[in-house]
């Protein structure tokens, strides 16, 4: 490296944001993911004998995967190159290739290659890698903050440890503002600023387990807040709340957030936890999930979980999905809520549900000849001469309107589909069927 380029890196340093300058260079800096970098366990063990094979990084924004990344290579005798998914072209590949054959053949010396947003490249870029890190040319160390078993390709996968980072936890991130804030070569503490306690505990919480998100906010707090009489800089909670107006939701329309969260909130309307329902949604319309998007799976849930033990369920989500579409943000959230707690509150039954499981099944795997002739249409020409319709009892002209004859197909006589339950309105039901045919009241 020239002076030119020496002097250029180190004025990157100095203007790059806290967050990055924060940034530990060893593995006793790492603030949390002890689960996978303690001393008892694989991550560790492997960095420090500079034994470290092809791996994935997969977790949350802010949690240190670039971190672990930065600390193997501070750490490695092997050469070190990094790119990111979103800019990296094939000739940029294609030169970390070259290099990397360069190092071996020359020197004797490994390759390590950091691919921040690994998820970013497409089949063809990871094909592309993927003999060069079979072959041992290059150790492969991905980031991503999407679930990896989606976004990369099975053979890469194979030749990958996958390491799942956590969010931080509030302790952890207040060990963080705490640096950022005091300590004078890494951090701000040369401007002489102090935090009050409330104000950290506040970020701490806000920030949602974000280092990034904590670390930008106290930036912002000690470099444009005023000294005080004192001629101190005091972060304040009122400083704080300015300094991160929005918590950021982690919420990825497109990936495992997305997913996990809608899943959690269905099975919250499924198990009759109104809070929990109406706390999902809260986290999904906060996050700008499409309020069309979440009708639906109301009424799905309507249906599926709830039936005919309460049939109005169906109605009240139905008349809230057109109902937000005509209304829109923000007041849609009151129909969303009003329709997810109707439906978390009523009474469950999957009977109507599991009728057309079964039904659907019976379909499949039962030949049926025809349809019971005396059910068949006598209205169409020639049908009355071919015998159709023929016996059919016409149900209005017996008492209660019933009158005990064969609907299902010979092949199905005696098969049950529909069992209701006894919970709300299908006790009723249940009662009902029992009456008309037994004939007598039950």
């Amino acid at each position: 490296m020239d002076l030119f380029s020496y002097m250029s890196e180190k004025n990157k340093e100095k203007e790059s944001p806290l967050a990055a300058r924060m940034r530990p260079a060893t593995l006793e800096e790492v603030v949390g993911q002890q689960h996978i970098i303690g001393k008892d366990k694989l991550l560790y063990r492997a960095i420090m004998a500079d034994k470290v094979q092809s791996v994935l990084f997969y977790g949350p924004p802010g949690t240190g995967k670039t971190t672990l990344a930065k600390v193997i290579a501070n750490t490695t005798s092997a050469a070190f190159m990094q790119i990111n998914a979103t800019s990296a072209g094939k000739k940029d590949m294609e030169e970390v290739v070259a290099k990397a054959k360069e190092n071996s053949g020359m020197y004797g010396q490994k390759t390590i290659l950091f691919v921040d947003e690994i998820h970013r490249f497409h089949k063809g870029q990871q094909d592309y890698l993927l003999p060069y890190v079979e072959d041992g040319t290059l150790i492969l160390i991905g980031a991503t903050t999407e679930n990896p078993y989606f976004e990369v390709n099975g053979a890469l996968l194979s030749r990958s440890i996958i390491f799942e980072l956590k969010s931080l936890s509030k302790e952890d991130i207040k060990t963080l503002i705490h640096r950022a804030v005091y300590d004078e070569v890494k951090g701000l503490g040369a401007y002489g600023g102090e935090i009050d306690e409330d104000a950290e505990e506040f970020l701490a919480d806000t920030a949602g387990g974000d280092a990034r998100a904590a670390l930008n906010a106290v930036e912002i707090g000690i470099l444009t807040t005023p000294k005080d009489e004192n001629g101190k800089i005091r972060i304040t909670l009122e400083v704080a709340q300015e300094c991160i107006q929005k918590r950021a939701v982690r919420y990825d329309k497109n990936g495992d957030n997305h997913y996990d969260t809608i899943s959690a909130f269905i099975k919250s309307m499924r198990g009759s936890d109104p809070d929990a329902a109406v706390y999902y949604l809260a986290k999904m319309l906060y996050a700008g999930e499409q309020v069309t998007f979440i009708a639906r799976r109301i009424m799905i849930c309507a249906s599926e979980d709830v039936g005919n033990a309460d049939p109005q369920a169906i109605q009240v989500a139905v008349a809230a999905s057109q109902a937000v579409e005509r209304v829109g943000m923000p007041e849609a959230q009151l129909i969303l809520s009003q329709a997810a707690i109707y439906v978390a509150t009523a009474p469950k039954s999957n009977a109507s549900c599991n009728a057309v499981f079964e039904a659907m099944e019976a379909v499949k795997s039962t030949h049926i000849e025809t349809v019971p002739n005396h059910l068949k249409d006598s209205h169409y020409k020639g049908a009355a001469k071919l015998g159709h319709g023929q016996g059919y009892q016409y149900a209005h002209d017996y008492l209660n309107h019933y009158v005990n004859q064969q609907y299902l197909p010979d092949e199905l006589v005696g098969t049950t589909f529909y069992r209701p339950t006894q919970n709300g309105y299908e006790k009723q039901i249940d009662a009902h069927m029992k009456y008309l045919k037994e004939g007598t009241e039950t």
